[in-house]
């Protein structure tokens, strides 16, 4: 006598909060120092290390002026975070959308976003790093230069 297999049950459909349990881990580790970054003020000297990219070769580097920039923005002064890094305000806003595109897929429990980044974008994005910190440092740019402590 020949038994056919029962059938797998189908997996569970995951609750919302285990969903919701990566965007909301993710959030934290970020927002956990950008609330020391929001409470110890970069612009009081002593509190951070200086660049030593800075210190080597007096050059702003890409990331010189980032945690000036964090500060202010986690005050809400946009103006200010974006003279003092520009590119971290463009970095916050395009995480933040990809954060919230993130939140909704669990929330309505889609797919999560995928994020692929090739040779090229890579290559793309050393390329604009290498020019915004060449640029920053030239008398043209220098509104793009971190106010000095």
């Amino acid at each position: 006598m020949n038994v056919p297999a029962a059938p797998k049950p189908a997996a569970p459909p995951s609750s919302v909060l285990r969903r919701l349990s990566r965007p909301l881990a993710a959030l934290a580790a970020v927002g956990v120092p950008t609330l020391y970054v929001a409470a110890v003020d970069p612009n009081a000297p002593g509190h951070y290390p200086t660049c030593p990219v800075l210190r080597a070769t007096g050059w702003w580097c890409p990331g010189c002026g980032g945690l000036r920039a964090v500060h202010a923005l986690a005050h809400g002064d946009l103006t200010t975070a974006g003279h003092d890094n520009l590119l971290v305000l463009v970095l916050a806003g395009v995480l933040g959308v990809l954060w919230l595109r993130w939140l909704w897929a669990a929330l309505t429990g889609g797919r999560p976003p995928g994020f692929t980044v090739s040779a090229r974008q890579t290559a793309g994005l050393v390329l604009v790093l290498a020019l915004f910190m060449i640029f920053r440092n030239l008398p043209a740019g220098a509104g793009l230069a971190p106010p000095t402590a």
